[in-house]
């Protein structure tokens, strides 16, 4: 994005609460690959549609630091609980520990280890989901979830234009043809309606008919 419209962007968004903002410069400090956080502009827009869709149950799929599960869990219900799973128990440490800090602490549930282990193992079914984790697994994910969620309920689903390249015919490495097999499936997926935001790297939102 032009910097200028990014700088632009930013001030019409307004500063980051003193959590997520300690968060972000927590990570960015040390935590290698700090790119993967979501940030303040991709985060006011899960919490937005957070607070549209006002669930009771949300699940994460792929934590990193937290700042994302924190966003989302701002437009839960007042008795909702969010499950959060992360692969890493060293960035779930660190998520565990700002969540505390931003008073959701006993409103998340953090599941640490391989999600497509985890996700058959939780008992219930789910308002709000968000996909962030291991791209070649998008597809594994999003079968293991679709029946979990509730009719009229919502999967998000972040880095589907990977960095454009999966509109590139040239590019053809494993994780961009995997992203494309994900793309095309939920394009020809008649039980959803589907939008598409191009928020930093692109975003699905779905919507279970």
């Amino acid at each position: 994005m032009d910097k200028q419209v990014e700088e632009y962007i930013f001030e019409h968004l307004g500063l980051e609460n003193s959590v997520l903002a300690e968060l972000y410069r927590y990570t960015n400090l040390n935590v290698l690959y700090p790119g993967m956080i979501s940030g303040h502009e991709q985060g006011r827009l899960l919490s937005m549609l957070s607070q549209m869709v006002h669930p009771e149950r949300v699940l994460e799929i792929g934590t990193f630091t937290g700042y994302s599960t924190i966003c989302l869990a701002e437009g839960m219900k007042s008795n909702g609980c969010l499950h959060t799973i992360e692969k890493d128990d060293e960035r779930a440490e660190i998520a565990s520990a700002f969540f505390e800090k931003a008073g959701f602490a006993d409103r998340i549930v953090l599941h640490v280890g391989d999600a497509l282990e985890i996700i058959p193992t939780l008992g219930t079914d789910f308002d709000l989901v968000f996909i962030d984790a291991a791209k070649k697994e998008y597809l594994e994910y999003y079968h293991l979830v679709f029946n979990r969620v509730k009719p009229g309920g919502f999967i998000l689903v972040d880095n589907i234009l990977w960095y454009g390249k999966v509109a590139d015919p040239e590019t053809r490495d494993e994780t961009t043809q995997e992203l494309r097999r994900f793309n095309d499936f939920v394009r020809r997926d008649t039980r959803i309606e589907r939008a598409i935001v191009q928020n930093r790297d692109g975003m699905f939102i779905l919507r279970k008919k």
